[in-house]
């Protein structure tokens, strides 16, 4: 895997100090140069401790967005029952999908598959993970721009991740990746192939 063009701003988290190293982990993150990163105002009721941050695959032509979601380190000195230890992080990612994979009723089969393979190539180790996935279609009337329908798909997760937070994070970002339908690394599409020579 490459680097991201956009490598993580780095911050200076206040908090207990496994909250700082948890935070700085997620600095040594790998991922997909397609995958844009950035921070986020962190919510503050849902721990007394949380880092917030952005992920977007921009569309080729950077117009828009093929898939996007957020992360939220959150953390607890005193720990959670639910969470089973000190360290909780909650997902959310969506993307546009196909009308007619939208009405594939695997679908949210499929997606939640590609959370736990991704979690588990990284080789991040969690527990107490959880989560819904949901398939939506839209349709627009009237005066109102963009296509007429579209069909989108969203995944809502958390898990108590052990130390390692950049393996998490890296997990978050292919999971992007295969919501946004990227092929692996290294791949050329057809499509992106240039003309043969002709002699």
């Amino acid at each position: 895997m490459s680097v991201s063009a956009q490598p993580l701003t780095p911050v200076d988290p206040a908090g207990p100090i496994a909250f700082q190293e948890a935070v700085a982990g997620l600095q040594t993150a790998v991922l997909r140069r397609e995958i844009e990163i950035g921070t986020l105002p962190a919510p503050g009721r849902l721990a007394p401790w949380s880092h917030a941050m952005s992920a977007t695959i921009p569309a080729p032509d950077g117009e828009d967005e093929i898939a996007s979601g957020r992360l939220i380190l959150l953390h607890d000195p005193d720990g959670v029952d639910a969470w089973g230890g000190t360290l909780r992080i909650v997902v959310f990612a969506t993307s546009e999908v196909d009308p007619e994979i939208a009405v594939d009723p695997l679908l949210p089969e499929v997606a939640w598959s590609w959370l736990v393979e991704a979690l588990a190539e990284t080789g991040a180790d969690y527990s107490a993970l959880g989560g819904t996935v949901t398939a939506t279609s839209s349709t627009r009337f009237g005066d109102i721009s963009g296509p007429h329908r579209v069909d989108d798909l969203e995944l809502r997760a958390s898990w108590t991740p052990d130390p390692r937070t950049g393996l998490h994070l890296q997990a978050f970002g292919n999971l992007l990746a295969a919501a946004a339908g990227l092929p692996p690394e290294g791949v050329t599409t057809i499509g992106r192939i240039g003309p043969p020579n002709v002699r």
